[in-house]
């Protein structure tokens, strides 16, 4: 893949081209992933906002609390970082976000400015207080605008995202050992985190963080997550494990989302707890038939909603006309979900840099059938690859 690691970030670039493509003189952006995303900065705690601020022209401000002001001018990229607020010796520029950010639109010439705030994550209040802030000035929704930039990922990013992967991978190893010795839920998803995070502790260098992006009431100081789903608790979809130990010829789903230096990886599998119904084998073969369907047409050129089409054509074609998903992935990278599904009405087309989930999945809640398997695909300037590559098909233990 032609991808130069060792290159500037793209993605400001790309950034600044959207912007003059939608009349958007500056960006102001609060929501943590993507004050991450132009900063590479992640304060973990968020109780006091991080501003990005990214004129069409010029130099990007990154403005922080006196707190995180240490942390930002070493972890960041931003050659002008800020500070405000007050905190032992740190020179600040006033005592509140609010009026640093004024100073800082003033000295960008931005008082009358076309200026785009992320209307998905701004709170009311503080659209309002940053009108007044320069009441000259016309603020626009940017967040379609981000969220489109950050379909495509830089070397940097996809670097991470394969050491997210394997971290996810390490933690599915386990997690199915420990149900194959006999282990409950909690035991497997107790299993997995200790094994993607010994490996964290012990082969990753200091350069890698696990943190995940926290907010105005607490932090994810580590980002590594499983849990484990077993028989009907499956269709719950999302829960804590329990200890309970699954039953003979029910199926297991485990769920994982790694983190590396802000970008994630999926990986989720579907275990049979020794040879299964014929109902419930039937829907994992549908299934797994399925993804072999889509994999050839991962490739830069082709309309993410095919995949699904694709789906759903199979899923028809099985007799589970009844029991279509409304998606079958999603896009994946600063968020462990990003903003685009693979459905019917997404609009996007496969690029080179792109990475998403592949989870065709089937519910029959009447028959106890569930599946749950998904992997996180790098498009490649030729085809695709599967960044999660631990034991896949059909597991049974």
């Amino acid at each position: 893949m032609s991808l130069d690691i060792t290159s500037p970030r793209p993605r400001i670039a790309r950034l600044k081209r959207a912007m003059a493509e939608k009349g958007i003189d500056a960006l102001v952006s609060f929501k943590p992933e993507n004050t991450f995303y132009m900063s590479g900065f992640n304060p973990v705690l968020y109780s006091h906002p991080v501003v990005m601020i990214l004129p069409a022209e010029g130099e990007p401000t990154l403005l922080v609390h006196a707190l995180r002001d240490a942390h930002g001018r070493d972890e960041g990229f931003v050659d002008d970082t800020r500070a405000y607020g007050v905190w032992s010796t740190t020179k600040t520029m006033g005592p509140t976000w609010p009026e640093a950010l004024q100073k800082i639109l003033g000295e960008k010439g931005l008082e009358n400015a076309v200026i785009g705030l992320e209307a998905d994550s701004t709170p009311m209040a503080r659209w309002t207080q940053v009108q007044g802030l320069v009441p000259g000035a016309r603020l626009e929704d940017s967040s379609k605008l981000i969220d489109r930039c950050r379909l495509i990922k830089d070397a940097d990013e996809i670097e991470m995202a394969r050491i997210a992967a394997d971290l996810a991978d390490r933690g599915m190893d386990a997690a199915i050992a420990a149900l194959a010795a006999g282990g409950t839920e909690r035991e497997a998803h107790t299993a997995s985190l200790m094994a993607m995070n010994t490996h964290w502790t012990h082969a990753l260098p200091d350069t890698i963080e696990v943190a995940d992006f926290g907010g105005l009431e607490g932090g994810m100081v580590n980002g590594l997550a499983t849990w484990v789903l077993s028989g009907e608790r499956m269709f719950r979809n999302c829960d804590n494990s329990i200890a309970r130990k699954p039953e003979q010829g029910e199926t297991v789903a485990i769920f994982i989302w790694a983190v590396a230096n802000g970008i994630h990886a999926e990986n989720e599998r579907t275990v049979a707890m020794g040879p299964l119904p014929d109902k419930r084998r039937r829907a994992l073969e549908t299934i797994l038939s399925i993804r072999d369907e889509i994999t050839p047409v991962m490739k830069p050129g082709t309309p993410l909603a095919e995949l699904y089409n694709i789906t759903k054509a199979g899923l028809i074609k099985a007799g589970y006309d009844a029991n279509i998903p409304g998606r079958i992935g999603h896009t994946i990278g600063i968020g462990a979900h990003e903003h685009f599904s693979i459905d019917g009405k997404t609009d996007v087309i496969l690029e080179p840099g792109m990475l998403f989930t592949l989870e065709p999945n089937l519910r029959v809640p009447d028959q106890g059938v569930a599946t749950q398997i998904s992997d996180t695909i790098l498009i490649t300037e030729d085809g695709h690859d599967f960044l999660t590559r631990s034991r896949g098909g059909y597991i049974e233990v």
